[in-house]
C-alpha cells in the first residue's frame, strides 16, 4: 500500500513537473481576467501575459530544469503555432479569435499565443527526461514525419479542399497500434500502448482549453456572445496536433534504431 502511495505521488509531482509552463500559464489566465481591454502604462493584458511567458522560459533554463536543446524544440514549435495561429484567425478564415487588444503581435495574433502551443512541446520534452522515456515499435521517422506534416496542412488546406483527419486517425492508429511507452516509477518499468496515452492527453488539453476560453484568451464565433464549453469534436483536432509536437520532440530528442526501440540521446540528460 505504501509503495503504491509512493508510485501515484512521484507520477503526480512529474506529471506537474512536466506540465510547470502550462500549469503557470492557466493561473496567469485566470489572474489577469479582470483586465479585459483596459490599458495598464501603455500595455494590455496580452502583453503582459508575453512577458510573463518569457519570464517562465527564462527560469525554467536558469534553473536548469529544461535544456537548451528542448528549449530549441520547444521554439520550433512555437514558429510553427504562430504560423497555423496567424491563418486560421485571419478574417475570411476566422476558426476563432482574440477578443482583446495587443501592442505586441502579428496581423491578428498576440505573441504570447505561440506559448501555448510551447507548452505542449515543454510538456513532452520535459516528460521524456523525467520518466526516462522510452518507446517499443515506434513507427519509422519517415513515416510520422508524413503524418505530421499531413496533420499541419490539413489544419489550414480543409477550408479549400476536403478535409482529411478521418484519413489521417485512421493512419495514426495503424502506425501506433503496436506501439507502447515505457517508462520507470519507483525503479519499475511501466509499459503503456502510446494510443490511449494520446487521447487523454488530448482530453487534458482540451479541459485547459475550456479553461481559457472561459477567460477569454481566445474565443470560438460561438461563444462571442455567451460563453459555452468547447464541443467535443475538437479532441480530434488536439490529438492530431499532440502527434505534431510529440514526432518533433522525439525527433530531435532522442534516436530510434532499427527495430523500432526510440531512447533520449545521451547528452540530453
Amino acid at each position: 500500500m505504501i509503495s503504491l502511495f509512493k508510485s501515484c505521488f512521484e507520477f503526480s509531482f512529474k506529471a506537474a513537473s512536466a506540465a510547470l509552463f502550462g500549469i503557470l500559464l492557466l493561473v496567469a489566465f485566470a489572474f489577469t481576467a479582470s483586465m479585459g481591454s483596459q490599458e495598464f502604462y501603455g500595455f494590455f493584458r496580452y502583453d503582459y501575459l508575453l512577458f510573463y511567458a518569457l519570464m517562465i522560459q527564462v527560469c525554467l533554463l536558469y534553473l536548469k530544469l529544461e535544456s537548451w536543446a528542448e528549449a530549441k524544440v520547444i521554439a520550433l514549435f512555437h514558429i510553427m503555432a504562430m504560423v497555423m495561429e496567424i491563418f486560421l484567425t485571419h478574417p475570411q478564415i476566422a476558426s476563432w479569435q482574440y477578443p482583446q487588444p495587443a501592442i505586441f503581435k502579428i496581423l491578428t495574433v498576440p505573441l504570447f499565443a505561440g506559448f501555448m502551443y510551447s507548452a505542449v512541446g515543454s510538456f513532452f520534452a520535459r516528460s521524456l527526461r523525467l520518466y526516462q522515456v522510452s518507446f517499443e515499435k515506434l513507427p519509422s521517422f519517415f513515416n510520422m514525419i508524413c503524418l505530421a506534416v499531413l496533420s499541419y496542412i490539413n489544419f489550414m488546406s480543409k477550408f479549400f479542399v476536403a478535409d482529411i483527419r478521418l484519413l489521417l486517425f485512421t493512419w495514426s492508429i495503424i502506425i501506433f497500434w503496436k506501439t507502447k511507452i515505457h517508462f520507470q516509477l519507483q525503479q519499475h518499468q511501466i509499459a503503456l500502448p502510446m494510443l490511449p496515452v494520446l487521447a487523454i492527453l488530448a482530453f487534458i488539453i482540451w479541459i485547459a482549453e475550456n479553461i481559457s476560453t472561459f477567460y477569454k484568451i481566445w474565443l470560438y464565433p460561438s461563444q462571442v456572445d455567451a460563453w459555452h464549453m468547447v464541443g467535443w469534436g475538437k479532441l480530434g483536432s488536439w490529438y492530431l496536433l499532440l502527434l505534431l509536437s510529440l514526432v518533433l520532440v522525439l525527433k530531435i530528442l532522442g534516436q530510434r534504431s532499427a527495430e523500432g526501440v526510440w531512447k533520449l540521446k545521451n547528452d540530453e540528460f
